[in-house]
């Protein structure tokens, strides 16, 4: 087992992935888990009340007001980055079986919450959002908080296998191409990384 301390530093602003309706939310997230304890624990740290647009996606707040990432957006990263890194021959994702049950059941990400120390205030990202649907092309309004390009963010990446330490290098590698957050394929939170313990 071998524990990976990383700090990831903003190239592009990254846009918050939680929805501003507690009652949205609490639904959704009631729908994904069986853990009381985590669904109030999520849904205590939306802090909805000072977001008036009910669409509008925010970023979780800890308990003194400051954003945060929770830990499974960042196991999520892995998977989106092993999913595309696997079709590239001679990669470490490559050689990866199985990816999404060895992300999820031997490499984790701490702390649960984790902060995002700003490089400046947080701003507001509107873009219009296009889709096909049986009655023509619909268009809507997407509405996001946004981190600023400079901020980051420190968390520790443990993983039970040795091989897994590579791959998670490569992902992280693969952050400057494809970031965090919402909106990623127009290169919003792309991001580069530093390992802290080496």
């Amino acid at each position: 087992m071998k524990e990976i301390k990383v700090k990831i530093t903003l190239l592009e602003e990254m846009l918050g992935t939680a929805s501003a309706d507690k009652e949205i939310h609490e639904s959704y997230i009631a729908s994904k888990s069986k853990d009381a304890l985590k669904i109030e624990e999520e849904i205590e740290a939306i802090g909805v009340e000072e977001v008036v647009e009910k669409s509008m996606t925010i970023f979780p707040q800890d308990k003194d007001g400051n954003p945060i990432v929770w830990d499974y957006q960042i196991k999520g990263f892995f998977k989106d980055a092993c999913s595309m890194l696997r079709k590239v021959p001679g990669s470490e994702s490559e050689k990866i079986k199985a990816f999404k049950k060895e992300i999820d059941g031997l490499i984790f990400v701490k702390p649960r919450q984790i902060p995002i120390a700003l490089a400046g205030p947080i701003g507001n990202c509107q873009r219009p959002l296009r889709a096909q649907t049986a009655q023509g092309e619909r268009v809507a309004l997407a509405n996001s908080e946004t981190v600023p390009v400079g901020s980051t963010i420190e968390f520790s990446v443990i993983c039970y296998l040795d091989k897994d330490v590579k791959a998670v290098t490569e992902w992280l590698e693969y952050g400057v191409m494809r970031g965090l957050g919402q909106w990623r394929n127009s290169g919003a939170g792309r991001f580069s990384y530093e390992l802290l313990n080496e």
